[in-house]
């Protein structure tokens, strides 16, 4: 690993030791008769680039024939004009993943390229299977070869394996009833684009409509770039295939809908709409509904920036304490050829943030975030308002503790290390030196996003949408059994 790769990664685990990390963003484009939409696909990654930023690739359908190039990196760093003009197809789907402590090697990035009876299949995966180990394991006993332990393969694989007794749609449905967990996904094969998504809707997915053709994406925030318009979203236990300027769905499952609850409070981008509620919206609401909850008095409210500005604004408006800004972000961390070191990591919050002095001085804040997920950065974050002046810290987060690790397609540290679920809040106050320390109610929560009961709090509740047993934290293996019926 080169020295610029060590120092992402170092980025990347500080960034993780911070919040909660979606691992993956999917985007696939089809328009009969455009030779190129490799840039297209570019336009759509960099738009879902907040949901993976470890690497990125593209794989281009011209007839059957599937072309690809992926790297790690960001978007704008693996791919160039030259690349982009080699990609030739007017199918083409894209991945974007994020920076994760596993499988970082550039092997695990995606479009994964498979062959089978019926041609070449490109897939890419935003989500986690927890039965990947069992079904791969099958796998091979069959004779099937993998290069990596990744879902994506493990999916492309066996579709591939099934697609020798029935059509492309059979073939995905079968999969998609013989893995459990959360997935979302964009395939090309032939002259079709697919997408689908897990039966209990975990990970979002939506159709956009193009004046050539159509889009799929992990949010609808991709739409604007490729001039698309929102149609809908793909339902959960849904196969959508878009096949010469067509439409056509298949329902393989139907269980209760069990959307990721995080994605309003953290993932997804704020200009998103998922499942029919605007993220923004959402995220505001919660803001508000958390002021409600809330009796302090104070003199202003901040954010920590960004991901807890929207929920800020919606406490200040609810509340009447006025808004303000407490912190400017540094937008920037360059290439660079510097070793990360530990001084690196103890400087890393001033790295990102620097109080306004001016702004905070002689005043008891209201700061709001979205969570505090290990809690190694809230103290030193209280500790730079009141280096600077700060009378008080009041700390108030737009979503509940988070106490349970996320095997379904968001990358959260072990439960020993999440420190809502080894602390109670008054101790949790104490470590991180705030003034006083409140979370949104669960019932809050689901108020503000607005879907009642078809959003998975395993989070927060440890009440997953799917049989867990016989998890192995140290070592990362999960093992599952059973099917849909």
């Amino acid at each position: 690993m080169c020295n610029d790769c060590k120092f992402r990664q170092c980025m990347a685990e500080l960034e993780i030791e911070n919040k909660i990390q979606d691992e993956c963003g999917v985007f696939g484009i089809s328009a009969p008769g455009i030779e190129n939409l490799a840039k297209d696909v570019y336009f759509g990654l960099h738009s879902l680039q907040h949901r993976g930023q470890d690497s990125a690739g593209i794989a281009a359908n011209d007839g059957g024939k599937i072309s690809f190039y992926k790297k790690l990196g960001l978007v704008t760093e693996v791919f160039n004009d030259d690349i982009m003009e080699g990609l030739k197809g007017d199918i083409c789907v894209g991945h974007v993943r994020a920076a994760t402590k596993m499988q970082g090697h550039e092997s695990y990035s995606q479009p994964f390229v498979v062959h089978s009876k019926m041609g070449s299949l490109a897939i890419g995966h935003n989500g986690q299977l927890v039965n990947a180990k069992y079904v791969r394991e099958q796998l091979q006993e069959d004779g099937c070869v993998f290069h990596t332990t990744s879902d994506a393969e493990t999916i492309a694989v066996l579709i591939a394996k099934l697609m020798k007794n029935c059509t492309v749609e059979e073939a995905i449905a079968q999969a998609c009833l013989r893995v459990q967990g959360a997935f979302a996904l964009v395939i090309t094969i032939g002259n079709k684009l697919i997408g689908v998504r897990d039966p209990h809707g975990i990970r979002p997915l939506c159709i956009g409509k193009t004046k050539n053709g159509y889009v799929i994406s992990s949010e609808s925030c991709a739409f604007p770039l490729q001039g698309a318009e929102l149609v809908r979203d793909v339902q959960p236990g849904e196969i959508v295939v878009i096949e010469n300027g067509e439409i056509n769905s298949v329902k393989y499952a139907t269980v209760p809908v069990r959307g990721c609850s995080f994605e309003y409070v953290y993932t997804a981008r704020t200009d998103s709409k998922i499942d029919g509620t605007v993220v923004y919206m959402s995220r505001r609401e919660a803001g508000r509904i958390l002021a409600r909850e809330d009796d302090v008095e104070a003199d202003m409210v901040i954010a920590v920036p960004d991901s807890g500005t929207v929920a800020a604004i919606g406490y200040a408006e609810e509340s009447g304490i006025p808004f303000g800004e407490g912190f400017v972000k540094s937008r920037y961390v360059g290439r660079t050829f510097i070793q990360p070191t530990q001084e690196m990591r103890v400087q890393s919050v001033k790295m990102k943030l620097n109080v306004l002095e001016e702004n905070v001085r002689g005043k008891r804040i209201v700061m709001i975030d979205d969570s505090i997920v290990r809690g190694t950065t809230s103290d030193k974050i209280i500790k730079l308002l009141k280096d600077a002046g700060a009378l008080e810290v009041h700390m108030r987060l737009s979503s509940p503790p988070v106490m349970y690790s996320c095997y379904m397609g968001t990358d959260t540290p072990d439960r020993k290390n999440l420190i809502a679920a080894n602390m109670s809040i008054e101790e949790i106050r104490q470590k991180i030196s705030a003034d006083s320390l409140r979370y949104i109610s669960i019932e809050g929560l689901k108020e503000s996003i607005g879907l009642g009961d078809n959003i998975c709090l395993a989070c927060f509740t440890g009440e997953y949408p799917v049989e867990l047993y016989d998890i192995e934290h140290e070592t990362g293996e999960k093992t599952f059994v059973g099917e849909y019926d």
